[in-house]
């Protein structure tokens, strides 16, 4: 079994955000392969399903993204899943909008949602792809930015990467992290 873990905030006033394109990676993983989120369990909102014939459990943490460690280690405890068995979603303002970057493990970078996983994990050793939202703008605060929302020329870029991001789901989990770090990290041709 592998646990596919978006990160974002809950409620309405963060949808759409830059912060929360973790969930809607998830979202579009729900619509690829017809998995329903139902269950609220682990401190977030689940679904079971299948991708690549692999069982899946898709999560989106309703701790707000500075506590998502609790919730990942409660899936992951529940289920007896090794930490190498979770793809971690999430946004990075290092990366231009619909660049992707998948690692079978690594430091958060700054991020505060994978520096609680790590913490709570007590390793670093766990699949992430991360989703370019691109770089914050001089002279803007920084939570400010991944809190604000894509402009409607990096909606349309981004459209395309959740599919991306969808299939590169699939390849970690049938061919393994190095195939998807082959086909997916290469940096996109305009």
């Amino acid at each position: 079994m592998k646990i596919i873990i978006g990160l974002g905030n809950p409620t309405r006033e963060y949808e759409a955000t830059r912060h929360n394109i973790g969930f809607d990676a998830v979202t579009r993983l729900c619509d690829d392969y017809n998995i329903r989120m139902d269950t609220r369990q682990h401190k977030a909102l689940c679904g079971k399903g299948y991708i690549g014939g692999e069982k899946v459990l898709l999560v989106q943490p309703q701790t707000y993204m500075n506590l998502s460690g609790e919730s990942v280690r409660s899936a992951a405890d529940f289920y007896k899943v090794e930490a190498e068995d979770l793809i971690v979603l999430c946004d990075d303002i290092n990366l231009e909008v619909g660049q992707l970057r998948v690692r079978p493990k690594g430091s958060a970078g700054g991020h505060n949602g994978l520096k609680n996983i790590i913490l709570h994990l007590g390793t670093q050793e766990f699949t992430r792809i991360r989703i370019g939202v691109g770089e914050k703008p001089e002279g803007w605060d920084l939570a400010d930015y991944v809190l604000g929302r894509f402009t409607k020329e990096e909606n349309e870029i981004l459209r395309e990467t959740l599919g991306r991001v969808s299939k590169a789901c699939e390849k970690i989990i049938v061919e393994g992290v190095d195939s998807a770090m082959n086909e997916f990290n290469r940096k996109k041709v305009q």
